[in-house]
C-alpha cells in the first residue's frame, strides 16, 4: 500500500579504512576481543533513567566501544572455493547513537558500525571499517555529524590501543 510519501534517495562519499594491524590475524581478533567487550544487556536492564545507563555505558566501555555482534565470514563460504580469514563485527555505543537518533532514526542504518578484521596475504590482521564521520555527515545534519567525528576521535583512539597507527583523516 503507497503512503503517497515521496521516495528519496541520497547519494554520499564514504571513506574506507583499512587499518594494518601489525600481528597475525588471530592475534589480532584476540585482541581486539579482550579490548572491546562484548555488549551484555542485563548490566542495562533495570537501571532507573538515562544518566545511569550513560553512567553503565562509560564503566563498561572505557575506549566508547561495545561488541553488539560478530560473524565469522569462512563457514559462510565454505565450498565456494576461496576462503580468507575474516570476522566481522557490529560495533558502536547505544548512548552516543542516541546523540544522532535523537534527531534522525535513520542514523541507525550505521550504528553500530560495521567493520571487518580480515587477514591479508600475509596472514596478518588488517581492520577494516568505513569512517564514522562521512557515514554520519551524509545525513545533513550539523548536529549529527559532529556525533560522527566524536565516533572518528574514538576510533583512533581504538586504534591505537590496538597498537596500529591511527589514520591521519579520523584526526582532521
Amino acid at each position: 500500500m503507497a503512503t503517497g510519501l515521496p521516495v528519496t534517495t541520497t547519494t554520499h562519499d564514504v571513506r574506507r579504512l583499512a587499518v594494518p594491524l601489525g600481528r597475525p590475524y588471530a592475534e589480532a581478533i584476540r585482541v581486539f576481543e579482550d579490548t572491546v567487550p562484548v555488549l551484555d544487556r542485563t548490566r542495562f536492564e533495570g537501571l532507573p533513567d538515562w544518566a545511569a545507563v550513560v553512567a553503565k555505558a562509560d564503566e563498561v566501555a572505557p575506549l566508547g566501544f561495545l561488541r553488539f555482534a560478530s560473524i565469522e565470514v569462512p563457514p559462510f563460504m565454505a565450498g565456494s572455493g576461496f576462503s580468507w580469514d575474516c570476522t566481522e563485527y557490529l560495533m558502536g555505543n547505544h548512548v552516543i547513537a542516541e546523540q544522532m537518533y535523537r534527531h534522525n532514526p535513520t542514523v541507525m542504518l550505521h550504528a553500530p558500525l560495521r567493520l571487518l578484521i580480515q587477514a591479508d596475504e600475509h596472514g596478518d590482521g588488517v581492520f577494516v571499517t568505513d569512517q564514522p564521520g562521512t557515514l554520519f555527515a551524509s545525513f545533513g545534519d550539523p548536529r549529527v555529524t559532529a556525533v560522527g567525528h566524536l565516533l572518528d576521535t574514538k576510533l583512533a583512539g581504538l586504534f591505537t590501543a590496538l597498537g596500529a597507527e591511527p589514520p591521519a583523516e579520523l584526526t582532521q
